[in-house]
C-alpha cells in the first residue's frame, strides 16, 4: 500500500471564484467582485485545514482542469466532477475515491475558520460507521463521508433545502449504511452567515487568516458593514 492510498481522500468541492458567478448569494450585498474575492479567501483557508491533517490526501473536486485557477499549483491532485446535479457529482468522486481507499470524506470550499477536529471525528467514525454526516445549521450538511456507495446513493434528493439533511440520512439508511454524525457546523452561503463568521474571526483570526484579512478589506471599503 502507497502512502496515497493509505491517506484518507478529503475531496474539496470547488468552482473557480469568477466574479458574478462565485457566493451570488452575498453579491447584491457586497458586490461581485467582493463575493468573488471572498470566496477564494474561503476555498484557501478550507484547503489549508484539509492540508494541515496528516492522514488527509486533499483532493481539489472541480469543474476545471486548471488549479491555477484556484492559486493552487499545477500538481494539485484534481477530479472532475462531471455531469449531472450536486448528488450525482457527490457520488461520482465518493465512489471514485472509496474505491481507491476504502472510505473517503467530501465537504464543501466555503467553510472557512472550520476546526480540524471535525474532519478527525469524521475519519475515526467511518472506521465504525458507513456514513457521517456534518450537519448544517440550516438543514443542510457541510460534509459526508462514505465506505460504501452503492450506485443511485444520493440521486433525486433535495438539494440546498431544509430537508436536505433529514432526507440524505434516511436515504443512507434505507440502503443499509449505518450512518453517524459529525459536530454542527455552518457553510457561509448568506448575509446572516457572514456575520457570524466575522464574529468568530474577530476572537480567532488565525482559524481562516485569508478570510479574516478579506473581511477586514471589505469592512475598511464600507465603513464597517458586512
Amino acid at each position: 500500500m502507497t502512502a496515497t492510498s493509505a491517506r484518507v481522500p478529503v475531496c474539496v468541492f470547488a468552482k473557480p471564484p469568477v466574479i458574478g458567478a462565485a457566493k451570488t448569494r452575498l453579491s447584491p450585498q457586497i458586490g461581485a467582485l467582493a463575493a468573488a474575492r471572498l470566496a477564494q479567501a474561503f476555498f484557501e483557508d478550507t484547503w489549508a485545514t484539509v492540508r494541515a491533517l496528516s492522514w488527509a490526501r486533499p483532493i481539489l473536486a472541480t469543474t476545471t482542469r486548471d488549479a491555477t485557477a484556484f492559486g493552487l499549483p499545477p500538481d494539485v491532485e484534481l477530479w472532475d466532477q462531471g455531469s449531472g446535479d450536486l448528488g450525482a457529482r457527490m457520488e461520482r468522486i465518493l465512489a471514485r475515491a472509496v474505491a481507491e481507499a476504502g472510505r473517503a470524506i467530501v465537504l464543501g470550499a466555503d467553510l472557512p475558520g472550520l476546526p480540524g477536529h471535525h474532519l478527525e471525528v469524521a475519519r475515526m467514525a467511518l472506521a465504525n460507521h458507513d456514513a457521517v454526516l456534518g450537519p448544517a445549521d440550516d438543514g443542510g450538511f457541510y460534509l459526508l463521508g462514505l465506505a460504501r456507495v452503492p450506485p443511485g446513493l444520493l440521486a433525486d434528493l433535495p438539494w440546498s433545502s431544509s430537508e436536505t439533511l433529514h432526507r440524505t440520512e434516511q436515504r443512507l439508511r434505507s440502503a443499509g449504511l449505518t450512518t453517524t454524525r459529525a459536530p454542527y457546523w455552518f457553510d457561509v452561503d448568506e448575509p446572516r452567515d457572514l456575520v457570524r463568521l466575522r464574529s468568530l474571526l474577530a476572537r480567532h483570526p488565525v482559524r481562516a487568516p485569508r478570510t479574516h484579512a478579506a473581511l477586514s478589506r471589505l469592512s475598511s471599503r464600507t465603513g464597517g458593514g458586512v
